[in-house]
């Protein structure tokens, strides 16, 4: 520590510390317009001056000395700083009072503060630049004329996001900040994310159409499972405005384009505002106690005259904590286990497969230790799209000198920064990671301490990998055994190395082989229990490790515990008041089947969208017409919604309380701050009426904090979460009493299967169940892109997120498309076994020879009417990732 003198007060700063930081830290304002916490050190507007020691100097850049004196107000400095901002106005568009950046702009703060005056500046006053304002994109626009070339915006770009899409051009009075060719900014590689907007300290970069919030709300993002920290600005009954939570954990501030400007659902003209029932083929408004009592009469009609196990639930990722226990707790009252979610589509193979190799389905380790890893393996997940602010810290620890390692049949934007890109063909990862971990055996580059100490059933293993073949397995992923030799050095040569994937990796008929492979990886290299190591599957959506967490599955209760198991199935009876059923329920998958033969008489969704989410949407939409009593419950007349007999209007994320559970599984609150459209409820009222309709009891909560006291009483690894201890940074579980402090890293000592250590599995190659033939040579894949989200049913009513990308394209390789005949913008058939759609054509040479993609987002071009309906015999997941089709002209 250092001892210096500020304005004659003595200040204690640590070595390293600039003069700014020890003013700051000692609440001494000093004024600059280049400066953010966030990012590095610029010292280009000269308004940070400050005398130290005699010498005129740059706060900012000024380490601190021992004994150093400093005044930041001495006549010197006050001229300096006044000529300096001076200098900075008078090329300065200065419209203020209709500058949208008016109501926190600093440099209106940094002038007042300094002694500008207006008559002064009328006699310095020059010429302005005459451009014409850059409105290209949708949220925000870009005004030359008031830069003040900080060079705030162009750090954010390049230091938080990684895309560095901005930059200083030409010279001298030319000089401005541009894109690359001067292009608009719609026309750049700019993602939308805002950061620059954010954090500009004038007019030159600024919200499109904003209104100044009323009050201010801290919550968590609804889109996918980083579980960002997000502020709501609200003004009346519409949120207006969202920021990132400047002090959250998970995100530090930092949001992804959805995150920041994707709100427009929540008050969207098209949300449901009364109960519909559909009366003569035609949805009808009814009052919610005509619509519940006709939910209540059948589903207890049903039950009573055809069995609890024709019942079946689809509970919601997008749900809270609270309702999807509730919804589980309902149909097991109700006598059945046929509940299940959309986690049977993506990470499914997850839970079963880390369970058995670690004794728990979750990611290992922390969002917050990831940029601590010393190398990355990607494999499966186009991380900057679908998980953009995990994203960025790769893109951060990539510059810091991270390896970095992509396995992706796309060349996807993190493959441009990766030592080496496996651009292996759709289905092979499991002969891919088999061939890695055939060369880390080989050359001896596993670790023998970690795998003798923590682990058991090696000597299996390394019996199973002596009879596969590196050159085999190599030709299979169509990879060169060069670049699977370089990749698994990296991978086991940099400690500690972290392994990232998502749904490339699980939605696939051996999906679960691929998560033990992955596994094994881990263990072979002791790359477990540490900081910036692990396993760390990417959950799709935001609260799908919550529904997991919260028994929404039909094998296990709350917390994992087993249904078939007595002692399980004592505890909830005792907690619920009646005898609950000892048979694993019907899976998502199941469910279908059966609606389809009769079994499944009712079915009641909430909060999913099964007719563009499942696989084979064609036949999935025949069940649903033909199903003999569906209920909906959602924020929107979704695509499956239009089959309901009954739709009850739910809440969004902004009109309820509750918690979600991120990838990490970090427990966090969610807080509502305007009231639900018309008449429409939280899901978590609606079950709790529901429930006392059909004559059960324990359903009597009068909010979702006593919902958590009882989650809390039956799941162990809750057992000391409460709405108290979540209004901070809330907690990862396992938090097992009101003195833990919650579990960010796991397996730090221990594993949590029976003995304390993990299981190697030896896995065998299994091809994907539909290949290239010669009515079908294309391999079809799926995927997200950045702008949208799953179904679309919130994304694709933003209209700036549509005016980014508007319509569904097949990306196919060049070649590909020249030789049908196909140029961009042309329109094609995509036909698969099951179905077909007409898409337009957009040549991309990211995409391998043979292989063509598409997204989910869009109904119109719906990719699930072509995808394979078979399953992963460990899971129930459907192969989401891989089937044949053939393209031609439209």
């Amino acid at each position: 520590m250092f001892s210096l003198t500020i304005n004659g007060i003595e200040v204690m700063a640590k070595e390293g510390m600039t003069v700014f930081e020890a003013a700051e830290k000692a609440g001494i304002y000093i004024p600059t317009l280049c400066h953010h916490e966030d990012l590095s050190t610029f010292g280009a507007c000269r308004v940070c001056m400050v005398e130290a020691d005699g010498s005129l100097v740059t706060a900012c850049r000024a380490p601190v000395e021992e004994g150093m004196v400093v005044r930041t107000d001495s006549p010197e400095v006050r001229q300096v700083r006044l000529s300096n901002v001076e200098l900075i106005l008078a090329n300065h568009n200065q419209d203020c009072q209709t500058c949208d950046k008016n109501n926190n702009c600093k440099l209106q703060e940094v002038s007042a503060f300094v002694g500008v005056t207006p008559e002064r500046m009328q006699s310095m006053r020059r010429f302005v630049k005459d451009e014409p304002v850059d409105d290209s994109n949708p949220f925000f626009y870009r005004d030359q004329t008031k830069c003040i070339m900080c060079g705030i915006c162009i750090r954010a770009c390049e230091e938080i996001n990684g895309v560095g899409a901005i930059d200083f051009a030409f010279r001298g009075y030319e000089t401005s900040v541009s894109v690359l060719g001067n292009k608009p900014i719609y026309d750049s590689r700019c993602e939308s994310c805002g950061e620059c907007v954010e954090r500009c300290p004038t007019g030159a970069l600024a919200v499109k159409d904003q209104s100044i919030a009323e009050r201010e709300v801290k919550s968590t993002c609804p889109y996918c499972g980083v579980g960002c920290g997000v502020t709501l600005g609200v003004r009346g009954e519409e949120v207006v405005s969202v920021r990132g939570t400047r002090d959250h954990p998970v995100n530090h501030g930092e949001l992804c384009v959805k995150g920041r400007y994707g709100f427009e659902f929540i008050n969207h003209p098209e949300r449901l505002t009364s109960p519909l029932v559909k009366k003569n083929g035609a949805f009808e408004e009814v009052s919610w106690d005509e619509a519940l009592d006709l939910v209540a009469d059948k589903l207890s009609g049903y039950r009573e005259q055809d069995g609890a196990d024709s019942l079946a639930g689809i509970s919601s990722a997008r749900c809270t904590n609270e309702e999807n226990y509730l919804f589980q707790k309902l149909f097991r009252m109700a006598g059945t286990n046929n509940v299940d979610h959309c986690a049977r589509l993506c990470h499914a193979p997850t839970v079963a497969g880390l369970a058995t190799a670690f004794g728990s389905g979750a990611m290992t380790n922390s969002i917050a230790d990831i940029e601590e890893a010393a190398a990355f393996f990607i494999i499966g997940s186009n991380t900057t799209e679908t998980h953009p602010v995990i994203g960025y810290r790769v893109r951060r620890a990539r510059k810091k000198g991270a390896a970095l390692i992509v396995a992706d049949p796309r060349s996807i934007p993190l493959a441009e920064q990766a030592d080496v890109h496996l651009q292996l063909l759709p289905g092979t990862n499991s002969a891919l990671l088999l061939a890695m971990a055939k060369v880390i055996v080989q050359e001896k580059l596993y670790d023998d301490a970690f795998v003798a100490d923590r682990c058991e059933e090696f000597d299996e293993y390394i019996e199973a990998l002596e009879s596969v073949c590196l050159d085999e397995l190599a030709d299979i992923t169509a990879v060169p055994k060069e670049k699977i030799i370089q990749a698994a050095r990296i991978y086991a040569e940099n400690t500690p190395s972290t392994i990232l994937y998502a749904m490339g990796i699980t939605q696939h008929s051996h999906g679960t082989d691929n998560v033990l492979a992955l596994a094994n990886l881990a263990m072979l290299t002791g790359n477990m229990g540490k900081r910036g190591g692990g396993v760390n599957p990417l959950r799709g959506q935001n609260n799908v490790q919550g529904a997991c967490d919260m028994g929404a599955l039909p094998n296990v209760f709350p917390g994992y515990q087993s249904v078939i198991s007595p002692e399980n199935r004592r505890k909830f009876e005792e907690a619920y008041g009646v005898e609950l059923s000892g048979e694993p329920g019907l899976t998502l998958t199941e469910m279908f089947k059966g609606a389809g033969t009769g079994d499944i008489k009712a079915l009641y969704v909430m909060g999913e969208n099964p007719a563009m989410s499942e696989a084979d949407t064609g036949e999935v939409k025949e069940i649903l017409e033909k199903t003999e009593f569906l209920v909906v419950q959602d924020l929107f007349l979704t695509e499956t919604a239009t089959y309901a007999d009954v739709v009850l209007p739910a809440a969004s994320f902004a009109e309820k309380d509750g918690t979600f559970v991120n990838t990490e599984r970090r427990i966090q609150r969610v807080r509502g701050v305007i009231n639900p459209p018309g008449e429409a409820r939280s899901d978590l009222e609606i079950l709790c009426d529901l429930a006392g309709r059909m004559g059960m009891s324990g359903f009597d909560f009068s909010g979702p904090e006593d919902v958590m006291e009882e989650i809390a009483s039956l799941v162990p690894n809750w057992a000391g979460v409460s709405y108290q201890r979540l209004n901070g940074d809330g907690l990862c579980w396992p938090c097992t009493d009101e003195a833990d402090p919650g579990t960010p890293i796991l397996y730090t000592e221990r594993f949590l299967r029976e003995g304390g250590r993990a299981k190697f599995s030896p896995i065998v190659y299994g091809p994907p169940q539909e290949t290239p033939d010669e009515n079908y040579p294309l391999i079809f894949t799926t995927g997200r892109v950045l702008y949208h989200f799953h179904t679309g049913t919130m994304t694709r009513r933003s209209r700036g997120l549509n005016a980014l990308h508007d319509r569904e394209r097949i990306l196919m390789n060049p070649v590909d498309a020249e030789n049908l005949g196909l140029n961009a913008g042309d329109t094609a058939r995509v036909i698969s076994r099951r179905g077909e759609v007409t898409v337009e054509v957009k040549p991309a040479p990211q995409i391998k020879e043979g292989t063509v993609f598409m997204t989910f987002h869009f109904a119109e071009a719906c990719a699930n009417v072509l995808t394979n309906t078979e399953l992963d015999p460990a899971s129930k997941i459907p192969e989401l990732k891989v089937c044949a089709v053939r393209v031609e002209p439209a």
